[in-house]
């Protein structure tokens, strides 16, 4: 072989080493590449499936405690940010199932900035080898409702026993005073008194008991708004003529809401009451109506206490009284009010009371209209003086 041939062979397979040297080394360079990423642990399959119909939030961590999957719940109740656990106590807790593979549970109180805490129960449990699994339910609702029902059971306590303990003290001095009549006939009449209040308290505690329990608009019926006025004047008439009060109705006519007829009926009739027990005598009480194409609106006017300005915001609470010192010669149980609010949401409704101390209130139901039929003439405006 001749040098010149030798030389050319020689300088194509220095070029082809070259080549593959260069392909070796991008080789190799691509898979160092590759093994430096870290391979992610997989959420197993289904999993996500199975947490998207879930109606509990959910959240899995891996190994390193960062959130692989979380449900938009999760984000929405500030419990993830990005893809870390933001509440160290939940934190704290996966680590712990991590740790020993237990399921634990545990109850968070999540603050908020103006608002009421949220309480959340969280339950927490491994999820293969590596992963850990919390699910959260919102329990905020609940352990509200349990805390109007402890506060409405001590306060129906508090409330029966005053006027029981009035009719104990009262016999006591009815036995005492056996041989004075005059004094018998005076504790005796107290005695009356005191039980008719314990019984109107009673009553009141059964009708809101009642009303809580049944839904007006499972089985809803057109109910006429004149004669739910005429049911709430006439019950409250006696009680107005002995006072020399005069009952005004007026407004539009012919109105008709969808409902419960007793509960709508409860309300006004709790509204018209109130008025009247907080009159002067002598003063007038209003009740007048008006219908918008979507509403029908019922105002009860007196001329009465008022009320302060402080106290408006709680008027409906339950066993709240303007005037405790007067709630014994108004025989006033502080129910009435939470009844009247409670069938107005029921309803689909609002209450709302516009009132000055010393010049009266004036208490505005609002419910839903029920659209006009031909059984229903056109609105007309009448005025009733009952004495």
């Amino acid at each position: 072989m001749d040098p010149t041939t030798q030389a050319s062979l020689a300088a194509v397979i220095g070029v082809v080493v070259g080549a593959v040297s260069v392909l070796a080394w991008h080789i190799s360079d691509r898979q160092q590449h590759q093994l430096a990423t870290p391979e992610e642990p997989a959420v197993p399959v289904g999993v996500a499936t199975v947490l998207s119909v879930l109606r509990s939030s959910a959240v899995v961590v891996d190994e390193s405690d960062v959130v692989l999957k979380a449900s938009a719940p999760a984000y929405a109740f500030g419990l993830v940010r990005g893809n870390e656990l933001v509440i160290e106590e939940l934190a704290e807790v996966v680590r712990q199932v991590r740790r020993d593979g237990q399921i634990r549970e545990t109850e968070l109180t999540l603050s908020r900035d103006a608002a009421a805490p949220r309480m959340l129960t969280a339950r927490v449990a491994p999820l293969g080898s590596r992963l850990v699994l919390a699910l959260l339910d919102d329990r905020t609702r609940e352990r509200r409702v349990e805390a109007v029902r402890r506060d409405f059971v001590a306060n129906v306590s508090h409330e029966l026993k005053t006027p029981v303990g009035a009719i104990r003290l009262l016999s006591e001095a009815v036995a005492d005073a056996s041989g004075d009549p005059e004094a018998v006939k005076r504790f005796a009449g107290r005695m009356l008194t005191e039980s008719d209040r314990l019984t109107r308290l009673v009553q009141q505690i059964i009708e809101l008991s009642r009303l809580q329990g049944d839904d007006p608009l499972e089985t809803p019926v057109r109910v006429a708004v004149d004669d739910v006025i005429a049911i709430a004047t006439d019950t409250s008439a006696i009680e107005a003529r002995a006072k020399h009060i005069n009952l005004v109705t007026g407004g539009d006519r012919d109105l008709v809401v969808y409902g419960s007829h007793d509960q709508i009926t409860a309300a006004v009739s709790n509204l018209v009451a109130n008025a009247v027990a907080y009159s002067a005598e002598g003063s007038s009480v209003v009740v007048t109506t008006r219908g918008t194409e979507s509403t029908v609106e019922v105002s009860v006017i007196d001329q009465g206490i008022g009320i302060p300005s402080q106290e408006i915001d709680r008027i409906f609470e339950r066993f709240y009284r303007v005037d405790p010192a007067r709630h014994r010669s108004t025989g006033g149980t502080g129910l009435g009010l939470s009844i009247v609010k409670h069938v107005a949401a029921t309803h689909g409704g609002d209450v709302s009371v516009w009132s000055v101390e010393g010049q009266g209130s004036t208490f505005t139901l609002s419910l839903p209209r029920a659209a006009p039929t031909t059984d229903h003439p056109n609105q007309s405006t009448n005025q009733e003086v009952r004495r």
